[in-house]
């Protein structure tokens, strides 16, 4: 069998291939006597109808099965024959009824197909790079700020009598929301804006602007009327860009006491018996926190050069596949929220979805693949033991769990060959760090935060600092 390769674009080779007579008359022979096996044809049992009669009632449909037959038959043995590791993907290189128009069984016959085949990855030279990524220090801030917080969590809550409500207080409010007409007038109450001894922190960006700045200077049994607009993107539609009038009584008022920093504080928030202790160990987490963010931008300044002068061939179906991934992801952090994909997607969103994803797919197939070719070119291989323990944390950390083991130990297999090319990479190309902002314009932060995917990595990233035990 002659066949003809040709390589295309996305990872594709076109194949002439070219069915010699014999073959296409053995393949006719095979489909013939099936069709004589299993055809029911009235007047005669099955696998008794005449060969005449079989051809005269069927022979349209025997010769598009036969070519059919013969493309996926010839087609898997010009794979083989050419040694080509195909992913089983093909389409044919024009329409099956051109083809069919063309074809008589028994007679020689040439199609073409093509298929996709492994990407092809072709690193550029790493070891001549230089990069510039943003150094992120350590800030002292980072754990006064760590005490604030907790200080406020264990605040005693002291009720507040003889003066008007301020800024930093608690408040605990009864409040009913009526719509505005476009004459400033007050319309009906709005059934799902209402509550009673609702506690709130007098503190700027709690609930919707102007509220919190009406309560502030009531006094306790007070009641007053506050009339805000609500954002054009709040999610109650009824209200969205809309002014709103609020009825709010303020029930009760209490200031909060803070705690002392001392031992007992330290004590009853943490592990450590000492403040000194806690200190010492908050300073060390948020020092491997900003150590750990920088090497992360070294690694993201790193792998986006290495994308710039590396090339990249891939087949539309991983690129598919890696779309349905993103987008999995993006849904399962949106449920993560608390929110119901299926109320803000429908179906007629799905194509465009799949496009918008289609840059960030791209992307990440070329970062791992280029990772994996240059952790095949260095020959890095993670050891046993190393596999062995971060299996066992994992199934520690998820006890309760039914894991899939096979799964997570080529998952984590994958995970420190990554994070070893990544060290040596740090290691052979030239890093220049350089202050926090130099590489990110703001304009470029605030383009981000308006998508729904970084609002949801925003909400679903994990705390990099551990809070010690017992907080």
């Amino acid at each position: 069998m002659k066949v003809t390769q040709e390589k295309l674009p996305d990872s594709q080779i076109a194949l002439e291939i070219e069915i010699p007579a014999e073959i296409s008359q053995k393949i006719y022979n095979t489909t013939l006597q099936s069709f004589a096996r299993t055809a029911n044809i009235p007047g005669f049992r099955k696998g008794k109808v005449p060969r005449p009669v079989l051809l005269q009632r069927l022979g349209s449909n025997l010769t598009a099965a036969t070519l059919e037959d013969s493309i996926k038959s010839t087609l898997n043995d010009a794979i083989e024959q050419e040694k080509i590791e195909s992913l089983g993907n093909y389409r044919l290189g024009s329409s099956f009824e051109e083809l069919l128009a063309n074809f008589t069984p028994g007679t020689p016959f040439t199609f073409s197909a093509i298929i996709e085949v492994p990407p092809t990855v072709q690193v550029g030279d790493y070891s001549a790079l230089t990069i510039q990524a943003e150094e992120v220090p350590y800030d002292p801030e980072d754990v006064e700020d760590w005490f604030k917080e907790r200080q406020e969590k264990q605040a005693t809550l002291i009720p507040v009598e003889e003066r008007a409500a301020d800024w930093g207080d608690v408040a605990i409010i009864d409040y009913q929301a009526y719509e505005v007409s476009a004459e400033g007038e007050t319309g009906e109450a709005i059934a799902e804006m209402v509550d009673t001894d609702f506690k709130v922190d007098l503190q700027e960006g709690n609930l919707v602007d102007g509220m919190i700045e009406g309560i502030v200077g009531m006094k306790p049994e007070e009641t007053k009327t506050v009339t805000v607009t609500f954002p054009e993107d709040y999610p109650l539609e009824k209200v969205a860009g809309e002014s709103v009038r609020f009825d709010i009584t303020l029930k009760e008022l209490k200031t909060k006491e803070l705690p002392e920093l001392d031992d007992d504080f330290a004590d009853e928030v943490s592990e450590y018996e000492t403040l000194a202790e806690l200190q010492a160990s908050l300073e060390e987490n948020y020092r491997k926190k900003a150590a750990s963010n920088t090497e992360n931008n070294i690694n993201t300044a790193i792998i986006k050069e290495l994308v710039k002068i590396s090339e990249v061939d891939l087949p539309d179906s991983l690129v598919q596949e890696e779309i349905t991934q993103v987008l999995t992801e993006t849904l399962t952090r949106l449920e993560q929220m608390g929110l119901d994909p299926r109320s803000i997607f429908t179906a007629e969103m799905v194509p465009k979805l799949r496009e918008n994803a289609r840059p960030e797919a791209v992307q990440r197939l070329q970062q791992i693949l280029i990772v994996k070719k240059i952790a095949e070119s260095e020959s890095i291989e993670p050891q046993a033991s190393e596999i062995r323990d971060r299996v066992n944390t994992i199934k520690a950390r998820f006890a309760n769990e039914s894991l899939d083991l096979d799964k997570l130990e080529a998952i984590v297999t994958e995970e420190i060959i990554a994070e070893k090319t990544m060290a040596v990479l740090r290691e052979k190309v030239t890093v220049e760090l350089v202050p926090p902002g130099t590489l990110t314009p703001p304009e470029e932060d605030e383009e981000d935060d308006n998508t729904i995917e970084a609002e949801v990595v925003e909400a679903s990233e994990a705390e990099v600092v551990e809070t010690p035990s017992g907080a």
